[in-house]
């Protein structure tokens, strides 16, 4: 019940956009609504996860805004401007023509439509994307510094190969030209020659926001740590073992992470929603409820602990971002589907929370072993 408390605003607004869609395409509408707010909801859990490990370092105002302020760019930008741009620059037309377009609600697989336009541009928001998410997995599986290991026979090597410096860009930079080599290929649009330089311009784009944006975060972080030194040291004599959350400078820089983080999240999710329908007022409405649960599951999971109580969910949540990133890519030759680039995500995710109920579970096995030893030995 507590769970269902914290996201009645989500329901109460769930409820007003389906008499939008209704008053907009009456039952069908609510359907295709309904349909692409599960569909964003499921698909982006393993998106609430890693927000959550970074939304946890954030105080509660900044933690609002995510919620908030954040929630407005996610369902008016990625969800309706983002796709509108795209059409406008790979398509070469103005923004009144992209809008025509828009209205009139044609076939994604019929050529000169918005939904066709939009899936041409595919290979460079999937190049860019995978790029963005491969360096954000790669980071953290060789962090030297991680304490918890979940697949320890893989995680422990690549934690070692870490100590290399900038391992994760020359990574990122090969699988980019291997694929861009490998995977593109002639469109209707654009020649074999002509798609390998947008792929690897965009591959490249991805590769340069992520580090600049990390970079910043990074850098705003340490001066964040360095201002409130003596704080941190008389915290850790006190008896309240509160941490320090970020805010000021850090906590924006870490917001804008988290927003371009969400935004890469959900290139897949707009592209493959057209498969559901053509019409993008329902994408937005649906895609935007989902994207607004996301975030409220993203606040829950920081505000319950969730990640502390299960320890290897921060691990499957990025190696299920570290298969999307690979999946991302590889779409741009073969269709793998929104089912299957989903359903691996969870497998992880599920797998990861299996594999620490478990791990809890010893614990306590252990821990009672340990009390019945030690009173034993009082006897």
């Amino acid at each position: 019940m507590q769970a269902l408390k914290h996201f009645r605003i989500d329901f109460v607004i769930t409820a007003a956009v389906l008499v939008v869609a209704f008053l907009y395409d009456n039952w069908a509408g609510v359907g295709l609504t309904a349909i692409l707010i599960v569909v964003e909801i499921v698909f982006s859990f393993d998106n609430a996860a890693v927000n959550a490990k970074y939304l946890d370092r954030l105080n509660h105002f900044w933690q609002t805004m995510f919620l908030t302020v954040g929630v407005i760019v996610a369902v008016f930008g990625m969800r309706l401007v983002f796709p509108f741009v795209i059409v406008c620059l790979s398509g070469s037309i103005s923004p009144w023509r992209a809008l025509e377009l828009a209205l009139e609600k044609g076939d994604p697989h019929t050529p000169g439509t918005y939904g066709y336009i939009l899936t041409e541009a595919h290979p460079a928001i999937a190049a860019f994307g995978g790029m963005f998410l491969l360096l954000l997995f790669l980071d953290f599986m060789f962090d030297p510094e991680r304490e918890i290991s979940w697949l320890t026979w893989i995680e422990k090597p690549l934690q070692k190969l870490g100590k290399l410096d900038v391992l994760s860009v020359i990574i990122a930079g090969l699988f980019l030209l291997v694929a861009s080599e490998t995977l593109v290929h002639q469109t209707h649009v654009h020649t074999e020659v002509q798609m390998r330089s947008i792929v690897l311009f965009s591959g490249l784009l991805g590769i340069i926001l992520y580090l600049a944006v990390n970079g910043l975060s990074t850098m705003m972080e340490e001066r964040e740590a360095a201002k409130d030194h003596e704080f941190e040291e008389a915290d850790a004599h006190s008896s309240t073992g509160q941490k320090v959350l970020l805010a000021g400078k850090a906590a924006f820089s870490m917001f804008i992470f988290l927003e371009v983080l969400d935004a890469t999240f959900s290139f897949d999710g707009v592209i493959g929603a057209f498969a559901i329908t053509p019409d993008p007022i329902i994408i937005m409405l649906g895609l935007g409820v989902g994207a607004m649960y996301v975030r409220s599951m993203t606040i829950f999971l920081v505000r319950n602990g969730t990640l502390a109580e299960y320890r290897f969910l921060e691990n499957g949540a990025h190696w299920a971002i570290g298969a999307l990133a690979v999946m991302l890519v590889i779409s741009i030759r073969y269709d793998l589907g929104e089912f299957v680039i989903g359903g691996v995500g969870i497998a992880f995710i599920l797998a990861a929370w299996a594999s620490s109920v478990m791990a809890n579970k010893r614990d306590a096995v252990a821990e009672g072993a340990a009390d019945t030893t030690e009173q034993g030995a009082k006897v």
